[in-house]
């Protein structure tokens, strides 16, 4: 429930922030409260602030801890698990949108959109290794590792990283890297969400952006069990250029069977690694699409490949682990069953690891999956009221391939069932983080 605040605590915090704050009552109440999932649209903040600037954040950190309101920080507002909202205070981070270009170093503000990122950056010939939802905010991306398909070439987003500024529970604004405190920089990259503070900007070394060439390859239905067998061998093992993701789907009794992602070559050296995956799995695709050109228009063409609308009403539950070495032949087919008596629209979701990905040691940064030889995410997408079905096919889907799975989570795929700092996300890292958690915010105004 919304508390009800003295006039004169929303006065003294309108009175110090350059940014808007957007109350209950107010007329764009409805439309800011909303984060970018609609499961977690029936949450009413008791105050959402959006920051022009650090001393924003360090105004609307001070209202909180005088409310004794929780805090949430949004940036995309792409969480899976809700942690971008709250019924206390949401900092906004989205107006610190800038973004300068020195050299190769980007400093880019925290509220910044992949989409616009890669404009900016595109325009001076370079980029970031990053997604491709071109809604999704940065920070939230970089401080879960942040995947991508210049990712086997040059590793996760968070690994590109060089320095941040970040506002702390107490208010003291602090720009942190190798040098200067380097324990917060090490937990930035890849430990997951606002755990020790608010980050509003980031600096990172961009990369050339390379020639790029995109495709889309779909398979027949009664291939899906070759095709998995032969991709988990192929894809960690390709050249560290090519970044395929394999995606099975079924929805209202259609079911789909593609690889699509992107590789930093021509389109003939392209071809051969994809007539490599076609031979290793004794079937030619029903249809390919194969499109040559820049890294940024690779980008636009995969970002329109089958998400979910943001706009619709409703709510995808998801859970991932990594795999260490790959899936039985019995798994895959229990896993293809099994994604066919979905009770609504669901996925398995499988992004090649190896290359960059895993030539940084576990400890050299907060991001502890460095050894596994892919990623698989299964989600469902389901009506309001049918959640009981869904995370009961979800949860029974994830159990058919956690006997192959090294035990990590994708800090960036929260899963409901796991604390925040469960072991999953963090690996040998936990004890660490909680170190610097202790440090950083000792009264845990971050949870």
């Amino acid at each position: 429930m919304t508390r009800t605040l003295p006039d004169t605590a929303w006065q003294a915090l309108e009175v110090g922030v350059a940014g808007d704050v957007v109350r209950p009552g107010a007329a764009d109440y409805d439309t800011m409260r909303r984060s970018a999932i609609a499961r977690f649209d029936d949450v009413r903040p008791a105050a959402i602030v959006r920051c022009a600037g650090p001393q924003d954040v360090v105004a609307a950190l001070a209202f909180a801890r005088s409310a004794g309101l929780p805090v949430a920080v949004r940036s995309g507002g792409h969480c899976f698990a809700g942690r971008s909202t709250s019924e206390g205070v949401v900092v906004d981070v989205t107006p610190m949108s800038s973004i300068a270009l020195a050299g190769e170093r980007a400093t880019i503000g925290a509220g910044a959109r992949l989409g616009d990122v890669y404009d900016a950056l595109d325009a001076h010939g370079l980029t970031i290794a990053a997604g491709c939802g071109p809604t999704v905010g940065i920070a939230g991306l970089t401080l879960g590792g942040g995947l991508g398909i210049l990712g086997r070439l040059h590793g996760l987003t968070s690994d590109r990283l060089r320095a941040a500024q970040v506002v702390l529970a107490a208010g003291r604004v602090v720009t942190c890297d190798a040098d200067a405190e380097a324990d917060l920089f090490w937990a930035l990259r890849g430990a997951g969400g606002a755990r020790f503070g608010i980050v509003t900007s980031l600096v990172f070394e961009a990369v050339p952006a390379p020639p790029t060439t995109a495709f889309e390859l779909r398979w027949a239905p009664a291939d899906a069990a070759a095709l998995i067998g032969a991709w988990q061998n192929w894809a960690p093992a390709a050249p560290d250029a090519m970044a395929a993701s394999l995606l099975l789907n079924t929805d209202a009794g259609a079911f789909r069977v593609r690889v699509f992602g992107a590789m930093a070559a021509s389109e003939a050296d392209t071809g051969r690694q994809l007539g490599e995956l076609a031979a290793a799995t004794g079937a030619a695709p029903t249809s390919a699409t194969v499109r040559p050109g820049s890294y940024r228009a690779a980008k636009r063409f995969l970002s329109g490949l089958g998400e979910v609308d943001e706009a619709d009403a409703v709510h995808p539950f998801s859970k991932s682990e990594f795999i260490a070495h790959g899936l039985s032949g019995e798994a895959i087919e229990a896993l293809l069953a099994h994604l066919r008596v979905a009770p609504a629209a669901a996925e398995l979701d499988f992004s090649p690891w190896g290359g960059a990905y895993t030539r940084v040691a576990a400890e050299t940064t907060a991001f502890a999956h460095r050894d596994a030889s892919f990623l698989l995410k299964h989600a469902v997408v389901v009506d309001p009221g049918a959640a009981v079905a869904g995370r009961t096919w979800l949860g029974r889907s994830w159990e058919l391939a956690h006997p192959f799975g090294t035990g990590g989570v994708y800090p960036n795929f929260p899963d409901a069932d796991l604390d925040a700092w469960d072991v999953a996300y963090h690996g040998a890292n936990r004890e660490r983080l909680l170190a610097v958690k202790r440090h950083y915010d000792p009264e845990e105004v971050f949870s």
